[in-house]
């Protein structure tokens, strides 16, 4: 194949016949999927695809897993079906493979969540312990066999939680944890301060048990609200 000559078509970038079915990093920003039968992704998140697949969308679920909360919050999904190649990305956000065994189970935001085996049970849930104060937290709750591409801004940071030494973290922070960990409201500042102005860092997710928290180096930004 005759190519420009380009550091563009270095052969990192370059796109190679697929080995493995299933789920693959096609490089830190992508996802690849070799798709026989089907898979699950968010919506607008293909980025290429070449053989014969077709896209559904799931804006209420995947045979009923998927519970909007009242909040409106959810993940809004698509299924891939058929044979062929597919790409996924989302704002050029790094991408992470997690292979869930059966008997784990494992929290994600959902605004983390790229792509996943149909093998997966995937269900959002409130976060136990955290009511209006946290913000009303939902997070989506993976279980099965198969893997998940989850998405962070920048380079997450894992941090173990252990019984002698729970961990907080910031709401807008979070990227997931292992789902048998407990989880409660943790207030760092008291009232009067918060009268003051605060610190901005008035209430954070307290984990507790055995496990790992994965957070990223960035807080959300507020969201524009249209008048």
């Amino acid at each position: 194949m005759h190519r420009m000559k380009s550091d563009l078509f270095a052969s990192e970038n370059m796109a190679q016949p697929a080995t493995v079915p299933g789920m693959s990093l096609q490089n830190a920003k992508s996802v690849k999927y070799v798709v026989n039968g089907e898979m699950h992704a968010r919506q607008g998140s293909m980025i290429a695809f070449r053989g014969n697949l077709q896209f559904e969308r799931k804006g209420q679920g995947i045979g009923g897993m998927l519970k909007r909360a009242v909040t409106g919050e959810g993940l809004a999904l698509m299924a891939v079906r058929g044979q062929g190649e597919a790409w996924f990305a989302h704002e050029a956000n790094n991408c992470f493979i997690v292979e869930i065994e059966q008997g784990d189970s494992l929290t994600v935001n959902g605004r983390n969540v790229l792509c996943f085996d149909s093998t997966l049970s995937y269900e959002i849930k409130t976060v136990k312990g955290v009511g209006a104060a946290g913000g009303g937290l939902f997070n989506s709750v993976f279980s099965g066999s198969g893997k998940l591409a989850v998405i962070c801004e920048g380079t997450p940071v894992v941090i173990p939680v252990t019984p002698q030494q729970p961990v907080c973290v910031d709401t807008n922070a979070v990227v997931g944890w292992s789902a048998r960990l407990e989880t409660s409201i943790n207030r760092s500042q008291s009232f009067g301060s918060m009268v003051r102005g605060g610190s901005g860092e008035a209430v954070q997710l307290m984990l507790s048990g055995e496990g790992f928290v994965v957070v990223r180096p960035s807080e959300l930004l507020p969201q524009k609200t249209s008048n």
